[in-house]
Order: structure tokens, then sequence, then C-alpha cells
């Protein structure tokens, strides 16, 4: 089956391009795998504290991506897989490209005043690093796409 990654970050552009994934799953027999990044925590010195922080930012995250898997689910017909990785965004798309075959196509959403968090780690990484041995085509979707004109798209 092919699946579209999207990784679900605090960008306004981010809905943009989940509502895009979710309709290209539709059209294509395919589904939404959704990919929360959380940030590594650095209490080394407190154990403890570094873990609760770590549970509560796994908890929110679950929560929020549960809430958008349910979204993907309407436009989709199925709802979105969900993936939650601890570090850094680069080393967390390596990881699940690598693990993950099914994974074809990675769709993020880009701001049209200034680009984002992601559509930087590409221009500045290249497209080609993050798949590893496998390449991965990327789909740029505008930030101010409505769901009509992405259902337009299809």
């Amino acid at each position: 089956m092919r699946k579209f990654l999207v990784i679900a970050d605090d960008t306004p552009e981010f809905r943009s391009a989940l509502s895009y994934a979710a309709a290209r799953a539709r059209v294509t027999g395919g589904m939404v795998s959704l990919l929360r990044v959380l940030p590594p925590t650095d209490f080394s010195q407190w154990a403890g504290v570094r873990d609760e922080i770590e549970r509560e930012q796994r908890e929110e995250a679950e929560t929020l991506l549960s809430g958008l898997s349910d979204a993907a689910a309407v436009k989709s017909g199925r709802p979105a897989e969900i993936i939650i990785r601890t570090g850094h965004i680069k080393d967390a798309l390596r990881d699940v490209l690598a693990a993950d075959p099914e994974i074809k196509i990675i769709v993020i959403g880009a701001s049209g005043s200034h680009p984002g968090p992601l559509v930087n780690l590409l221009v500045r990484e290249g497209v080609g690093t993050l798949g590893g041995t496998r390449p991965v085509p990327v789909t740029v979707v505008p930030g101010d796409l409505s769901d009509e004109a992405i259902e337009e798209l299809m």
C-alpha cells in the first residue's frame, strides 16, 4: 500500500499538507502516515524530570495525532498511521523511511511568505539524504490552499 508521510508540526501550513495527503490517499487507495517528532530533552542530571517531560510530550502527541488521524479518515476513508519519534527531525525521517518501504511520498506544506522549517531542512540537507538508500519524492503543498482547491486538484 502506498503511504503518504506527513510531518505533523505546529506550522499553519501543516493542515494543508494533511488535507492534500488524505485526498491523494483516497484517490489512490493509499493511506496517510503522520509523524510527530518530539524534541530531545536534555535533563541528564535529573533523570526523573526528563522522564516526566518525555511522558507528557508523548501523551500530548498521542492526543494530537489521534484527532488528526480521525480527520484524515474522514477525507481518505481510513485512519492515519501514527508515528512518534524523539530526536531531530532529519534523524527521525531517515529512521521512519528506512523502517517502512511503503512510504512512497513525503507531503509537506509551505508558507507563501517564508519557508518553514521542513522546507529549510530539505533545501539545506537535500531531499536525497532523507531517503537513505531509496529515493522518496516530496510534494510541497501551498499552505494557503483550501480544501475545495485541493479537491479540484484530485
